[in-house]
């Protein structure tokens, strides 16, 4: 797997050189665009808007609008000059509990994995950390951009998540009013919850929908017919509390009858 971030994580005095490998991949079937006269491929080119040709990455650079049609060129040396050295590491600005961030702030996770030399402080963190229940808010300079990140322990290592600043994070697009709930839809809403309460295991969870989009491809490829499924009765209950009650008795086990036999005599 190849590294997508090098730096050192800052702890006070102490540098720990690690590198950052994304956590996650995609599994999604992906599709390609083609023509609908005669299915060929539909490609996208890079074209100078100038000149009309075709251009290629080589021949590209980056530059910044100031006016119109007016542009500042920034090369990759640019870039780096501007950069301190806590730009080129992981600098904890502090600790903090986990339970007090919101999961709107994350954007990706990374695996850090200590450099050759940096086991020993990178151990040393990750079970001081763990055993104050504490995750670190740092920030860095990835790529062309300033990153907040926050360093989070497990049992196995160190999770980097790349976070959102402030900033970023959208406003609600809409209020709306919040109506009274009265005592007995609190009480129906908390058993229903409780009847469904299970520990989070990872491997339960599958995506079911790839699955059966795997399939359609298949039994088109097959030249079968795709029927869609029909669509499940959701009855006819409008009345909250019913609907909570109903879901209550559906999430709740039937438990089996004892047998209640008497014993014959001997």
């Amino acid at each position: 797997m190849a590294v997508s971030h090098k730096g050192a994580i800052s702890f006070g005095l102490v540098h720990i050189p690690v590198g950052l490998y994304t956590a996650t991949r995609d599994n999604d079937i992906h599709f390609n665009q083609l023509c609908k006269e005669d299915n060929s491929r539909v490609r996208y080119k890079k074209v100078c808007a100038g000149c009309g040709k075709e251009v290629s990455s080589d021949d590209i650079i980056k530059g910044f609008e100031y006016d119109k049609d007016k542009y500042v060129i920034v090369t990759d040396e640019d870039f780096e000059k501007i950069k301190t050295e806590k730009d080129r590491t992981i600098q904890i600005l502090h600790f903090s509990d986990l339970k007090s961030i919101q999961p709107i702030y994350y954007d990706k996770t990374y695996h850090a994995v200590p450099e050759t030399g940096g086991e020993k402080a990178f151990e040393l963190l990750r079970e001081a950390m763990k055993q104050e229940n504490k995750v670190a808010i740092a920030k860095t300079v990835m790529g062309n951009s300033e990153t907040l990140l926050c360093i989070i322990p497990t049992e196995d290592g160190i999770f980097i998540e790349k976070m959102f600043f402030s900033d970023e994070i959208k406003e609600i697009p809409k209020a709306y009013t919040k109506p009274d709930v009265n005592e007995s839809e609190l009480t129906m809403a908390k058993t229903l919850i409780d009847s469904m309460v299970k520990p989070f295991e990872p491997k339960l969870y599958k995506d079911e929908y790839q699955v059966r989009l795997k399939q359609l491809i298949e039994d088109k490829i097959a030249g079968k017919e795709i029927i869609a499924s029909k669509a499940k009765d959701k009855g006819n209950v409008i009345d909250l509390m019913e609907a909570l009650q109903k879901s209550i008795e559906e999430a709740t086990p039937v438990k089996k009858k004892k047998s209640t036999k008497k014993k014959q005599g001997a």
